[in-house]
């Protein structure tokens, strides 16, 4: 009997028992008001009056008006590169304990995000709160006794003088609880290893010797983890070795693209819950079975604004102008497209975060990620956004019976002088004609998107399909950032960066 299991699944009902439901419109008013008060003092909150906003009668709308739009390179550029001239409160106060390495999907450059200790206890209070949530799953007792394998980046932190530096992923797992250390595994010495091939060997090597009850990090990582395992142990799917996998915590990418490909390496079904863990904070996660959309963390150390995803609001390098109207939770719609901006207790302040969200139920503040706000291709007003790209090749899994967990997208002129969208698809699936594909993907987003099928008419030529193995595509973010991590593939590339990922696939093919 799972005594242990019992316990601890007994204790989260009884603190869901006890819990009462949040007002989220509320709950972001005081959030914002407590950090405007923090900050108040701090070299951007004397240059930006937060003070006189704490008197405000609406303190929400006198924000939006005062301070303008910040993305990385603006707010660093005036403001963070005084925190690596030992300057302190500057936007948040004192100095931030890491620096959060990021190049997300942009670039080989890491950004460097300030994370402060208000936010290492933000993502912990995220963190227990879908703990609690796993009450709503009906999960059995003895999975509460199961490991849990995480897969981040190396939580070996570069030292600095007054901080440590890594990826987001690595200081979250280097700060978790000390009673859920014998739960964690790879465990603190694999996890310290940097080259990601080298520490997901070790990983197999040892995946015998735990019985994984969890797995949880980027659904690309995830894949190549547990195909090493397979391939290892010379198994047929990975239960054969974790009996006990049940639950798999996703993130940092929408799941849907990998869903196909993920459940083939199952030997039964596990419940996939999404979470949302940028850089920049603990954005959201899911808390209920009956959907996959997430609960934005509104009650914790991030206050939200919303912009309509509009090409009038959108300058061409994914920024926003700056009259774009900004939206409180209380003023959204469901399903449309925003771009989100937040505010932090790391000082991250009316933030361009670089996502794109839709709500899907605005009472329990649940959105879904639908892209990038520099992934969004409009050339020749085709408008398509990552969710309807996504959409696509969940229609071309279904048609043609295949797996297609990566793909990326240009629009460039091809010899003709005429404008194409070239497409290439990650599957290992033999046999495909890539004509045939072509047309089904034409197709697809003719019928479900009507801005595409009026670009189809007249300056948007066609479509071209290239398939090539998913493989190359890890390599590519191998060859340009790294594995593993929070490292994620660009799905949408201008022509430059796509003449040489055109480049690369030609050596690699």
């Amino acid at each position: 009997m799972a005594i242990l299991g019992n316990i601890i699944k007994g204790f989260i009902q009884l603190k869901d028992t006890f819990s009462s439901e949040i007002s989220h419109i509320e709950a972001q008013a005081e959030v914002l008001e407590n950090m405007l008060e923090k900050a108040k003092d701090t070299q951007f909150g004397k240059h930006y009056k937060f003070s006189e906003l704490l008197d405000s009668e609406d303190i929400q709308k006198r924000f939006s008006n005062t301070i303008p739009y910040f993305d990385y390179n603006k707010i660093n550029d005036e403001w963070w590169y005084k925190l690596h001239e030992d300057e302190s409160d500057v936007t948040w106060p004192g100095q931030p304990s890491y620096f959060a390495l990021s190049s997300g999907t942009t670039g080989k450059t890491s950004k460097r995000i300030p994370v402060t200790d208000d936010m290492i206890e933000s993502i912990r209070q995220e963190g227990i709160k879908q703990v609690f949530a796993l009450n709503n799953f009906d999960l059995p007792a003895d999975f509460f006794e199961k490991e849990i394998m995480m897969l981040g980046s190396s939580t070996d932190l570069v030292e600095k003088e007054d901080h440590k530096e890594g990826e987001i992923s690595g200081i979250t797992a280097s700060n978790i609880p000390t009673w859920f250390r014998s739960y964690y595994k790879p465990g603190e010495e694999i996890a310290k290893i940097d080259d990601w091939d080298d520490r997901v060997q070790r990983i197999a090597e040892r995946a015998r010797d735990w019985d994984i009850g969890a797995l949880s990090g980027i659904p690309s990582w995830i894949e190549l983890m547990i195909k090493k395992v397979i391939e290892h142990h010379n198994l047929n799917n990975i239960h054969e070795i974790w009996p006990n996998l049940q639950v798999y915590t996703s993130g940092g990418v929408a799941f849907g693209p990998y869903e196909k490909s993920f459940q083939a390496l199952m030997g039964k079904p596990v419940t996939v819950i999404d979470t949302y863990l940028a850089s920049e904070g603990y954005i959201a996660t899911q808390v209920r079975p009956e959907t996959d959309a997430m609960q934005l963390n509104t009650d914790n150390g991030i206050y939200f604004e919303f912009v309509s995803f509009k090409p009038e609001y959108i300058n061409e390098d994914g920024s926003l102008t700056k009259d774009a109207p900004a939206l409180t939770l209380s003023e959204v719609q469901l399903d449309q497209d925003y771009a989100l901006v937040i505010s932090t207790v790391s000082g991250a302040w009316r933030y361009l975060i670089g996502d794109t969200i839709e709500f899907k139920d605005i009472e329990r503040a649940e959105i879904k990620i639908t892209g990038r706000t520099k992934f969004f291709l409009n050339t020749v007003g085709s408008q398509l956004s990552v969710n309807k790209m996504d959409d696509a090749m969940s229609d071309l899994e279904e048609k043609f019976g295949i797996k297609i967990p990566e793909y990326t997208i240009c629009a460039k002129r091809a010899e003709d002088n005429e404008f194409y969208h070239f497409w290439y698809i990650g599957s290992d699936d033999k046999g495909l004609d890539e004509s045939k594909i072509a047309d089904a993907l034409d197709e697809s987003l003719k019928n479900a998107n009507k801005n595409y099928k009026v670009a189809r008419s007249k300056a948007l030529n066609g479509v071209k399909v290239k398939i090539i193995s998913p493989e190359t595509f890890y390599d590519w973010n191998a060859r340009n950032k790294k594995k593993g991590g929070q490292v994620k593939m660009e799905r949408v590339m201008n022509e430059e960066k796509f003449a040489d990922w055109e480049g690369f696939v030609s050596e690699n093919s």
